[in-house]
């Protein structure tokens, strides 16, 4: 048999055979929520569905995702204020144009604006490198435009990449990626260039896309998920630092009856404050890339 396509990106190492360090503050156990604020177009392109979509214009759906813009969003932000919780906003960029102020909720409250791409109703997976290229110039800019600094993490609209992405997003001066979950530590990506790009880990279990969406998860369900995943994260840190990411669509945690499960959850999750590092994915890039060798080229 042929050895198998590989994409020499990383090279295997368990998790129990790993530089030890710890988080800022002596923690063990780094903690960020990553906030999907997307757009969709209207009666054409992708987009997740409550229910089985009709021929176009499909209202429901497309309803269906705006009132996490239009409401759940600025119900989930009483949340986080109440509990004192930084975010990283996974940011299409068109959403300047339609709810800038969504946008400045979050950029007062000085939370991370990391590149989610254009908007959710395309996949860059499929264009060619040009096109590519001009998709994360476009987004990084709108960003660079509206915040005055240039995002340093980026997660490619439903999590779809080409061949080169890594490769892109390094020449574009990104600094991690929340793409890859094969991991709770962050490990650095070769690319092309010779420059490592950093992969933050991003869940796709604790996430409620994945959770409710697909799997129908209920509210209280995913709620206990983020509990246990927290509770045996915990004991599993004083072993290995690690990194708990918790994923959420203003559109789906942002329904008042799965936001009261939420509030408990991570009410949960931010009591033990002097136990755990509750950080924006862009200060665990910071601090592992001072903290983990580079990788061999």
């Amino acid at each position: 048999m042929s050895a198998l396509a590989h994409h020499n990106r990383y090279d295997y190492a368990p998790i129990t055979a790993r530089p030890d360090y710890d988080w800022p503050g002596g923690q063990r156990l780094a903690i960020y929520l990553g906030i999907n604020l997307e757009h969709f177009a209207f009666g054409e392109g992708l987009g997740a569905e409550l229910a089985p979509g009709g021929p176009p214009p499909d209202v429901l759906n497309y309803a269906w995702r705006d009132y996490g813009n239009r409401v759940g969003i600025w119900r989930m932000l009483q949340l986080f204020d109440g509990l004192s919780l930084p975010t990283t906003v996974l940011l299409n960029s068109s959403l300047y144009d339609y709810c800038p102020e969504v946008v400045a909720a979050f950029r007062t409250r000085g939370d991370e604006i990391a590149g989610h791409g254009r908007t959710n109703s395309e996949r860059q997976s499929l264009l060619p490198e040009a096109e590519e290229t001009a998709l994360i110039a476009e987004a990084t800019a709108a960003i660079r435009r509206n915040e005055g600094v240039a995002p340093m993490g980026w997660l490619s609209p439903w999590i779809a990449e080409s061949a080169v992405t890594p490769d892109l997003l390094a020449e574009a001066g990104y600094q991690y990626t929340l793409n890859w979950c094969h991991d709770d530590q962050p490990t650095w990506l070769r690319t092309r260039s010779g420059k490592p790009l950093l992969s933050v880990p991003y869940p796709q279990e604790v996430n409620d896309i994945p959770a409710i969406a697909v799997r129908r998860m209920g509210a209280a369900e995913f709620a206990d998920m983020i509990v246990d995943n927290f509770n045996e994260m915990l004991e599993q840190s004083v072993e290995q630092p690690l990194v708990m990411g918790i994923a959420l669509h203003p559109y789906i945690l942002g329904q008042p009856y799965r936001l009261r499960h939420l509030r408990r959850a991570l009410a949960h999750v931010a009591h033990p404050r002097d136990r755990v590092w509750l950080c924006r994915a862009g200060d665990i890039a910071d601090h592992a890339a001072r903290v983990l060798p580079a990788p061999p080229q």
